[in-house]
């Protein structure tokens, strides 16, 4: 390719400078014929004959030996377009690759956020019912705890008051037998009962 991209300018170079040659050569011989008539008074002489015929000679020279350098010169031109057009269609179809490329990792990007969305979601559905067991499990705990000291406590307030009921009625039994029993009852009941102690 870059041996190509220099070769063309030279063939270029060469065609131009032989152009100009041939140029100068026909500036040359259309003078010299130009004088010719001047000196001969207008008409066609032999030596313009003469110079028809160098010039014809020489352009067939000059195709016979640029044919070759200006066919290759465009055939080379043509050969370099033709593989920058290539090389252009070679890129265009690898940045459409690589396009496509990328709009498959984005939609696979997309597609892996909403999952890790998705996934983070459940989580936390599953944290929110677990800290909401969790909370009636320890309510349950609280509230039977709290029936439990209920009934503790209601348990001692009752024997509590038995207890009062029982001091009561004692009191209030000793205070009528007092009343009611006399010191010969007293007597009666302490013989009796010695008489029991006795006799077991």
């Amino acid at each position: 390719m870059i041996s190509n991209r220099y070769k063309a300018p030279n063939l270029l170079v060469t065609f131009l400078f032989v152009g100009v040659l041939f140029l100068i050569a026909a500036g040359m011989v259309f003078a010299a014929s130009g004088g010719g008539h001047g000196e001969e008074g207008g008409g066609w002489a032999v030596t313009d004959t003469y110079r028809v015929i160098n010039f014809v000679v020489l352009v067939g020279i000059l195709i016979y030996f640029l044919r070759t350098p200006v066919k290759q010169f465009f055939s080379d031109r043509v050969r370099v377009i033709r593989e920058q057009l290539e090389d252009l269609e070679s890129q265009k179809q690898e940045a459409e690759k690589k396009l496509e490329e990328y709009n498959e990792r984005l939609a696979a990007l997309s597609q892996e956020s909403e999952n890790i969305i998705e996934q983070y979601r459940r989580q936390g559905e599953n944290l929110r019912d677990k800290i909401m067991k969790e909370a009636e499990s320890a309510a349950k705990k609280l509230e039977d705890q709290a029936r439990k000291n209920i009934e503790h406590e209601f348990a001692q307030a009752k024997l509590k008051l038995e207890t009062e009921v029982f001091d009561k009625a004692v009191e209030k039994a000793e205070q009528k037998l007092k009343r009611v029993i006399t010191d010969n009852d007293q007597e009666k009941l302490v013989k009796e009962y010695l008489d029991k102690v006795v006799t077991k």
